[in-house]
């Protein structure tokens, strides 16, 4: 089951601090790359809740993000739908496109899910490119945002929908734990583990496999929506392959299965992006041999790398200082 040791709560707590701090003192160019950020972040835990935690690699999260993007803008450009409700359409929409993809590739597994679920993002890329009104090539735009006037917050404000995206991350997080804590999340790491006595002992896997992905695409969705209102224009390319690799590539930077690594690894690699971006046109060649690295290293990112050497310490210290207390206050 999944659990926060003393370590992942200080690295929380100095990440929601420094995305406060940027939220509140930043620009305009700070608070996008801060809105990146909590979007791809958002990403990167559903990614993570299946892939760490269930053993299913996903190559379609991208493709997901993209179509909550695609159903957001549609049900508010086209049928007029109110954002609101646009939004939860949007989520319910892609939650159960993750659901029907999860039931069809939980049989697989390995490399032969990972290409069933790069074949179901294609798919998905090639029929948003063709079809007119997705906009083509074109993409759509004249996208608008959430309204939250009705409490005195215009999301139209850069520093406003940076603060939002920042309460919709801490949302996203706790459920991510609830899922992981629940018997749904219990029973997927069972799964990964070893699925034949997982079976043998009358699990339904392929709906638990399902089930959890499912509810990794509502998240993605939820990303999806953000994005949209974010740059308020999409195009195809929001459903490329590249976003899913992308968003793997995060989760292993940051540390697989942590929920806590893949947080520091959206900031890493939007940071790495933007700042490297601006020196020369090959940052991916620089992120990709920091990769080869982390990976060459056995540890596990960023985060399995930090706390497989001051976890543990961090860990026996709070309980020693913890005992010494309790044994001044019974000598008192």
């Amino acid at each position: 089951m999944f659990r926060h040791n003393t370590l992942r709560y200080v690295a929380l707590i100095l990440l929601a601090a420094g995305a406060l701090f940027q939220a509140f003192t930043a620009e305009y160019f700070g608070l996008e790359i801060l809105t990146e950020i909590l979007i791809l972040a958002m990403l990167v835990l559903a990614l993570d809740i299946v892939a760490g935690f269930g053993g299913m690699v996903s190559l379609c999260h991208g493709a997901l993000m993209g179509g909550g993007a695609y159903a957001y803008a549609i049900f508010t450009t086209k049928a007029g739908i109110a954002p609101p409700v646009a939004m939860a359409g949007a989520i319910a929409l892609t939650g159960a496109a993750a659901w029907v993809i999860g039931a069809i590739g939980s049989r697989s597994h390995g490399i032969y899910f990972i290409m069933a679920t790069l074949a179901f993002g294609q798919m998905a890329y090639s029929y948003v490119f063709e079809t007119p009104i997705f906009g083509g090539d074109d993409g759509l735009g004249g996208i608008s945002r959430l309204d939250l006037s009705f409490i005195g917050v215009d999301l139209n404000d850069s520093r406003s929908f940076a603060l939002f995206c920042l309460a919709v991350l801490g949302t996203v997080y706790g459920t991510s734990v609830v899922i992981l804590r629940s018997g749904l999340g219990r029973s997927l790491t069972g799964v990964m583990h070893n699925e034949q006595r997982m079976r043998a002992l009358g699990l339904t896997v392929w709906r638990v496999k399902a089930d959890v992905f499912g509810l990794s695409g509502m998240i993605a969705g939820l990303a999806g929506a953000l994005a949209a209102q974010h740059i308020m224009y999409i195009s195809p390319g929001l459903l490329s392959w590249t976003v899913s690799g992308e968003a793997l590539v995060v989760v292993i930077l940051g540390g697989l299965g942590t929920l806590v690594g893949p947080l520091i690894g959206a900031a890493a690699f939007v940071v790495l992006k933007h700042e490297l971006s601006s020196v020369t046109t090959y940052w991916h060649l620089v992120v990709g041999v920091i990769l080869i690295a982390v990976v060459m290293s056995r540890a596990n990112g960023i985060f399995g790398w930090i706390e497989a050497r001051w976890g543990d310490r961090l860990d026996r210290r709070l309980a020693d200082a913890t005992r010494k207390t309790e044994e001044v206050l019974t000598d008192a």
